[in-house]
């Protein structure tokens, strides 16, 4: 009954166990870079389409960077490409602070570093995980990691909102003030986390090509539940702030918003990550995903100060749940592979990537598209809906990719 379910802490390698210390301590940075950013520029602006903008800037160069990433591996240690990935986090908040308007130059500069950012810690973090952890630890790694960040994303937006709101005085210019102070904050968590994370030793990746065009039949699937995840992550980074602001007007009450919803969401993905088993994520998956269908209805049919609370308290439970299935499952789909196809484990990666600009870029296109031929609010109250429509698709996409890789796995068992 189960062998995943006594699975613990002493399962992990030493490396593996900094690299979920280091992820902690950047888990502190995360919400601020998820929520207070968008609610920086709606502060400065008043303006949803320029978060979208900014959004849209970050997606564009998270690819281009998993891309340079690749070769950047075969020439500089993998340590030092992670750690610099975390770093720019808060250069580009610096950048966007000293701007002294949001202009559209400003934004998609702040967003090309902030996607840079992205692009080094994810394509890295994904290969560290892949090298460290089985398929045996994985839901158990991802149920400690989303613990672990949405136990961050309880204690630091209520902080950081009241702080802002109450801290500096409640002017634009007093507000803003915190602001710049929160990323001096960014700053140094990033740096201690660089120096832990150096503490561990880490394989470098094999000096391989990993430039593909053409995968597996099973790759196709994984591509398109990418493309149906990068629809979600379009909009929904900058969602809340956009709403909570519009309604609100408050960073401290968007902050105890995401405290409330988090607080759940942390307990749910403590027992999920040490009960649950490989065989549970395709249930687990479409949970996540008829809550996240369920927030987005909520918000569209109220669309005032209640739905938004709604909203974001199941969309916090929404997405850690969908993060504990979908990373194991694409996880273990590489692993299988890059196994018969011989292939360099980063080339799925860098592919998958590409999978969610794709859908990311359909995402927020469709929230301009409708802000700009209708108009925003149309966008914030309908968007969201469609895109959850649309996901509800990769349930039966999921289905199928694990039959095929079941499929799969026995014949070369044979």
């Amino acid at each position: 009954m189960g062998i995943v379910a006594k699975v613990g802490l002493k399962d992990f390698s030493r490396s593996a166990k900094i690299l979920i210390l280091t992820n902690l301590i950047y888990a502190f940075v995360m919400p601020v870079i998820d929520i207070f950013v968008a609610s920086y520029i709606m502060r400065n602006s008043n303006d949803p389409s320029k978060v979208m903008l900014y959004q849209l800037a970050i997606y564009t160069g998270i690819p281009i960077t998993f891309f340079i990433n690749g070769y950047l591996l075969n020439k500089i240690n993998i340590k030092r490409l992670f750690s610099i990935g975390m770093l720019l986090s808060g250069v580009s908040m610096v950048f966007m602070m000293s701007l002294k308007e949001i202009n559209y130059f400003g934004l998609v500069s702040a967003g090309l570093i902030m996607g840079m950012s992205f692009g080094l810690y994810w394509s890295n973090r994904d290969y560290l995980v892949l090298a460290t952890t089985t398929d045996k630890t994985r839901n158990f790694y991802y149920g400690l990691d989303t613990f672990f960040y949405t136990l961050t994303a309880v204690v630091v937006p209520i902080v950081i909102g009241w702080y802002l709101v109450n801290g500096n005085g409640s002017s634009n210019e007093g507000v803003n003030s915190g602001y710049k102070i929160v990323t001096a904050a960014v700053f140094i968590f990033t740096i201690l986390a660089s120096i832990v994370f150096h503490f561990g030793t880490y394989e470098k990746p094999k000096s391989e090509k990993f430039l593909y065009f053409k995968f597996h039949k099973l790759w196709s699937k994984m591509l398109q539940m990418a493309l149906l995840k990068g629809l979600a992550q379009g909009f929904i980074v900058t969602a809340p702030a956009i709403l909570m602001m519009k309604f609100f007007q408050s960073e401290g009450a968007l902050g105890t918003a995401q405290s409330i919803g988090a607080i759940i969401a942390a307990v749910i993905m403590l027992i999920l990550g040490k009960l649950s088993k490989p065989k549970h994520r395709l249930i687990i998956f479409s949970i996540g995903l008829i809550f996240f269908f369920l927030a987005a209805l909520f918000n569209s049919i109220m669309f005032n100060a209640t739905g938004v609370i709604i909203f974001i308290f199941l969309l916090l439970i929404a997405r850690p749940i969908l993060d504990i299935a979908y990373f194991p499952i694409q996880l273990k789909v590489i692993d299988l592979l890059s196994t018969i196809e011989n292939r360099n484990e980063f080339a799925y990666i860098l592919n998958h990537e590409f999978g969610l600009y794709v859908g990311r870029f359909i995402g927020a296109g469709t929230f301009l598209g409708i802000a700009y031929f209708g108009n925003v609010e149309l966008a914030l109250r309908y968007a969201l809906l469609i895109i959850g429509v649309l996901q509800l698709i990769s349930i039966l996409i999921a289905k199928q990719l694990l039959q095929q890789q079941n499929n799969i796995e026995n014949e070369n068992s044979l």
